[in-house]
């Protein structure tokens, strides 16, 4: 047995069709092509996924993934998910990232990260979270992807390896699963590993790889048994007999892990591999694993048993001072227990400890004595915390422990949900936040527990939130402060449900209580914002009095005064008051400031005063004001709904401006993002809105009609007020495929809606106009009435896209010289607006009714420019009969 050593690099056994994979992606990613193929125009990536029960290969098997790929030259990325630090946000982007990353001058770090620095900076562990609103989900996703994309291209060719993926965290995971799929379009080979069973649902697409991956990911398979004969062989030498070889396959079943670990007890217990030692060997496996495992342990003594509990509570990369702290053992005494873990196969390493396999490092964790286990979790907190890690990384330790009442541990889990929730991830936050307010909390505290655990919850559980921040309102509240940021919070989730008279209401019992003049100022704007979007408001015209009264009297010293007189603004856009009124109303509330990613306030404001322009035939001015709104929430890292509404309504803007093209562009991808958010938001309805109208103004009905149906949008409406309204948008789409009585009845009902709250500009919504043209098939005497009341709405507003559009529509519902008198007038005011495809169509008309080729040459040449394509074939077809009949 002396002449038999174990060898420290094992061969990989009935891995060939997996290394061949392997060796095929690298040498794509490499350029160098297949069996001496051309070399590729660029590097190819790819993602390989291995999946495998525990112990079957697949540490192993990436291990010598890395060590090819730094053969090759490839930049090697590499993590690794550990079953204690699931609940440690970006856990697995820190160990990938940073280390490509940190001790770079902080100066040197920003010029590299950009404007992603403070977005992505906190998450990866590369500076302090800055105050104010935090990234969303999906900004934050999409900061990691450009630093693994600068990286991937920087440093290419690149491997990312990913070991016990199913242990990952769900933000990382999340972030990976969504990002793997672009591996193939950039210099990077994604390598992970997992337990199948045990992978979480968000982390799906590893199980379906795309594009040349093959489908599915490549499953290891137990050894054969002349696999581990030769494995056994390999290890205790050439003369194991094959009866012996046999035996060690059937006791492990073909594990790898389980014979690597029994030829390692066979040789440590210097039993002869022969037949006569066969019968030995099943008791030997059962020391492998399981109970036997722990036994083998327990004889390494009490020191060892402590010293091994402490580092499987602790996780992985294990500091051996404070894994001795952990376990309360001195210098020496912590040494000889790590000498003799390292000795027994259950530790290795020396600077930094971990155990040889998850499967190890499970079973020691799962041995420990419930009351001990929780016990060595809160020594573990109080000794990272001693080592200056910091509160997030007490907190995974925390949440293992019992509620006792402790200060200390509310403060720790409060300190780290708000690092973790600055860094961009609010479920981890919610985690830390719900354990503290089951300690519970002192009293005194407990409100604002709830606060900043609704907080958390605002983005992902709207519900729950509503749910702790009422709780937090009973609760006693010694700082007038507390409260206000509470109602505040729960009037905007409210809104954002959907539950726009809830958030009014709460606001007025606020505003009653309050004897702060400027708390109750701010209270009131709040709650005249949320009434403006209230589609079921009962008494507008009386809001709208008292408001204009209340803007009037303001000078807009503060952001409160500017975002009241914004909200005057809209009101008078709305309501068709003259254009000028609401421009000055605008300018005024601009003049101090209004961004559009204020902290604790809503965007809503900043983005109504911006349309208001638009509405008012500025949409130069429009524009600015989104080009600065969209910078503010990019830098921010708001790429969910914020940036969804953004895109959406600048989509909305060059529908107006007649630029169909970009305006489809722009509200798919408003769409795209408003999916991120979920169905039936009102990001949702605006996105749809704005691309049905879209469809419909370039003549492609059929794909607009397939959009509703497969969105849903037809009844029930939302509750809040959107624009395009939602129920007019509906009633065009019935128009245009010819559902007359069924687009007069919804257009007629819209109207209902609109009217009793004093929404009278057709600049705001055209109702009147479609309704008009679908009135004109059976009552054309009611659709005159119709339009000549829209077009004396669209004089008293002012605009002249607004009255050219409703000149247009009355000219479609009249007959002879007044049909081309309207025509006349319209495309003189539509002339001099920045209303293009409403021009093109007033000439095609005119042109058609007066057989004047001028009139059509010019708007055939508009609606090209526009990209309305049915309006421009119409227009040739206009212009070509015109032309023969002159002949």
């Amino acid at each position: 047995m002396g002449q038999r050593v174990l060898r420290s690099r094992r061969t990989l056994y009935e891995r060939d069709s997996e290394l061949a994979a392997v060796d095929e992606a690298l040498a794509e990613l490499a350029g160098l092509g297949t069996e001496g193929a051309a070399p590729a125009d660029r590097p190819l990536g790819a993602l390989l996924a291995f999946a495998g029960r525990a112990g079957i290969g697949k540490t192993t098997l990436l291990a010598e993934v890395r060590r090819r790929a730094a053969a090759q030259g490839c930049t090697v990325l590499s993590a690794r998910g550990g079953e204690q630090e699931q609940r440690v946000a970006f856990h697995v982007a820190r160990q990938l990232l940073q280390p490509r990353l940190a001790g770079a001058p902080e100066a040197e770090l920003r010029a590299s990260l950009g404007s992603w620095y403070d977005i992505v900076g906190p998450a990866l562990g590369l500076c302090a979270p800055t105050e104010g609103a935090p990234p969303d989900q999906q900004g934050l996703r999409d900061g990691l992807d450009w630093v693994l994309t600068h990286l991937a291209v920087r440093r290419a060719p690149m491997v990312l390896v990913l070991d016990d993926a199913h242990w990952a965290d769900p933000e990382s995971l999340g972030w990976l699963a969504a990002f793997a799929p672009r591996a193939e379009q950039l210099p990077l080979l994604v390598v992970v590993a997992y337990r199948p069973d045990e992978l979480p649902e968000h982390a799906d697409a590893f199980r379906g790889l795309p594009g040349r991956a093959g489908g599915r990911p490549h499953g290891l398979e137990p050894l054969s048994a002349g696999a581990v004969a030769d494995l056994v062989r390999e290890s205790l030498g050439a003369d194991a007999d094959d009866a012996f070889c046999h035996e060690c396959w059937a006791v492990t079943a073909g594990n790898p892990f389980e014979a690597v670990e029994l030829t390692a007890k066979v040789h440590d217990r210097g039993l002869d591999p022969t037949e006569d030692g066969a019968p030995l060997l099943r008791d030997l496996a059962a020391a492998v694993k399981g109970s036997g495992l722990i036994a083998r342990l327990e004889r390494l003594g009490p020191s060892a048993v402590r010293f091994a509990w402490a580092c499987a509570v602790l996780g992985t990369e294990i500091r051996p001072e404070l894994a001795a702290a952990v376990a309360g053992l001195g210098h020496e005494e912590a040494a000889d227990a790590a000498d003799a873990l390292r000795g027994g196969r259950i530790l290795t390493g020396a600077e930094t400890l971990e155990f040889v396999h998850p499967l190890i490092a499970t079973a020691v964790y799962r041995a420990i004595p419930p009351a001990t286990r929780v016990a060595l979790h809160g020594q573990a907190a109080w000794c990272v915390t001693d080592d200056g890690q910091g509160a997030t990384a007490a907190a995974r330790h925390l949440l293992e422990t019992h509620p006792e009442g402790d200060t200390w541990v509310v403060r720790q889990l409060r300190a780290a949900a708000g690092e973790t929730l600055r860094a961009g991830a609010p479920d981890t936050a919610r985690g830390y936040l719900a354990r503290a307010l089951r300690e519970p909390p002192p009293a005194k505290e407990r409100a604002a527990v709830l606060y900043e655990l609704g907080s958390a919850s605002l983005l992902t559980e709207p519900a729950t939130t509503v749910n702790h921040l009422r709780a937090a309102l009973q609760e006693p509240i010694a700082e007038p402060a507390l409260r206000q940021h509470i109602v505040y919070r729960l009037s905007q989730v409210l809104a954002h449900s959907d539950r726009l008279a809830e958030a009014s209401e709460t606001l007025a019992r606020e505003i009653r209580m309050t004897g702060d003049a400027r708390v109750r100022l701010r209270m009131c704007s709040e709650q005249f914002m949320w009434d403006a979007f209230r589609a079921d408001e009962p008494d507008h015209p009386s809001r709208s009095r008292r408001l204009a009264r209340l803007a009037d009297r303001l000078r807009g010293r503060d952001l409160t005064e500017r975002y009241v007189i914004g909200l005057r603004t809209w009101d008078a856009i709305q309501r068709g008051e003259p254009a000028d009124v609401a421009l000055q109303h605008a300018e005024r509330a601009l003049a101090g400031g209004l961004g559009w990613a204020e902290a604790d306030r809503g965007f809503e404001v900043p983005v109504l005063v911006a349309l208001a322009f638009m509405y008012a035939d500025r949409p130069d001015r429009t524009e600015e004001l989104f080009a600065a709104g969209i910078a503010d929430y990019e830098r921010q890292g708001w790429r969910g709904a914020h940036l969804s509404f953004a895109y959406t309504l600048l989509g909305y803007v060059r529908y107006r401006r007649g630029r169909l093209v970009e305006a489809e562009d722009l509200a798919r991808s408003g769409l795209r993002l408003a999916e991120r958010v979920g169905p039936g938001t009102p990001a949702h309805w605006y996105a749809l809105g704005t691309l049905i109208q879209t469809l419909l103004a370039r003549g492609r009905t059929d794909e607009a009609t397939r959009l509703a149906e497969d969105h849903a949008f037809q009844e029930p409406f939302p509750a809040a007020v959107v624009f395009p309204d939602a129920q007019t948008v509906h009633g065009e789409l019935l128009l245009a495929r010819g559902l007359v009585k069924d687009a007069a009845a919804e257009l007629a009902a819209a109207g209902r809606r609109l009217e009793p709250r004093g929404i009278r500009n057709p600049s705001w919504c055209p109702w009147q106009l479609h309704l008009a043209r679908a009135e004109a098939h059976d009552t054309p005497e009611r659709a005159r009435a119709t339009a000549l009341d829209a077009v004396t709405r669209a004089r008293r507003f002012g605009a002249p896209s607004a009255i050219g559009q409703a000149l247009r529509t009355a000219a479609e519902v009249s007959t002879g010289e007044a049909r081309l008198a309207y025509l006349r007038e319209a495309v003189a005011y539509l002339d001099r607006s920045p209303a293009a495809y409403e021009l093109a169509c007033a000439l095609v008309a005119l042109g058609t009714e007066d057989r004047d080729t001028a009139h059509l040459r010019r708007g055939l040449e508009i609606a090209g420019q526009c990209g309305a394509d049915a309006l421009a074939e119409t227009a040739r077809t206009e212009l070509a009969t015109t032309e023969g009949a002159a002949l």
